[in-house]
């Protein structure tokens, strides 16, 4: 059986090709954190909504995430997503990967909700930057 956070990172990744990003907040804890770039974090979801239109901006409005292999390690009310991230922009010469190993932190609400409290789409290589 596949694992309910495969679908819900599946409506982020939608969230973001369409630009949505309203909706796209609603998925954030609200005191997430979103690795931009590394170096660059942004907190909360005001921050983070303004960081995915500027990356938006910065892909020429055609930025589309998908996922691949992902292994999902669940405790509690605490996950842990590792995942193959592929982005695909018209965007070239691009100094970050496109073919990323993200790591996520989910946590469920009080209503028993997924939310992302921890997207880092650079995954471990933040340890070589």
């Amino acid at each position: 059986m596949e694992h309910e956070l495969k679908n819900f990172i599946k409506k982020c990744d939608l969230a973001i090709k369409q630009e949505d990003f309203d909706t796209l907040m609603n998925y954030y804890t609200e005191d997430a954190i979103l690795v931009v770039k590394p170096g660059m974090i942004a907190r909360g979801r005001e921050d983070i909504k303004k960081a995915f239109i500027a990356i938006a901006k910065y892909f020429n409005n055609s930025l589309v995430p998908t996922q691949g292999e992902m292994i999902i390690l669940e405790a509690g009310d605490t996950a842990l997503v590792i995942s193959q991230t592929l982005l695909d922009a018209d965007k070239n010469n691009n100094e970050y990967s496109m073919d990323r190993k993200a790591t996520y932190v989910f946590k469920k609400n009080s209503q028993g909700e997924w939310l992302c409290a921890i997207d880092n789409s650079y995954g471990t290589e933040l340890i070589d930057k």
